[in-house]
């Protein structure tokens, strides 16, 4: 009968999530990415260079104070729950490193079982040389004296 393999600590950090925690972890790996900087850049040159030249009527002219307002906001939601993404990450580190140790204690104490297993075996093997030797001394000892 096979066991159902246990779960790591990974896979159920995963399952313990709330939704919460992943719109942050979501939130978090989306503006950290390549593609929304160069998407928010593009975003904003096109927002000022529409305002300058005013080809639409310009609804935010120099110096971009709905730009700027927009972005006061975005800061305001954005780091709280990139925060919250590290804290969590943190958590995990935590968590992880945990099992870490308790993984490297068993490991060591395995470790030391074995050695002391083949300090036993070498203290046997050199028992075992020794009467070999020893039975091989008096075999030559008996041939000298018969001859």
């Amino acid at each position: 009968m096979s066991e159902r393999p246990r779960s790591s600590w990974h896979e159920q950090h995963h399952r313990d999530m709330t939704i919460g925690q992943q719109v942050a972890d979501k939130t978090a790996l989306t503006i950290g990415s390549w593609a929304f900087i160069i998407a928010q850049t593009v975003a904003v040159a096109v927002w000022v260079v529409v305002n300058l030249t005013a080809y639409i009527r310009g609804w935010d002219p120099y110096p971009f104070i709905l730009l700027n307002l927009m972005f006061s906001v975005q800061a305001a939601y954005a780091a709280p729950i990139i925060m919250m993404s590290q804290n969590r990450q943190a958590e995990r580190d935590r968590v992880q490193a945990q099992q870490d140790l308790e993984t490297n204690i068993k490991a060591e104490l395995e470790i030391e079982d074995v050695q002391e297993r083949l300090s036993r075996m070498e203290d046997i093997l050199v028992q075992l040389n020794e009467r070999i030797s020893h039975g091989t001394q008096m075999r030559e000892t008996s041939t000298r004296q018969a001859e």
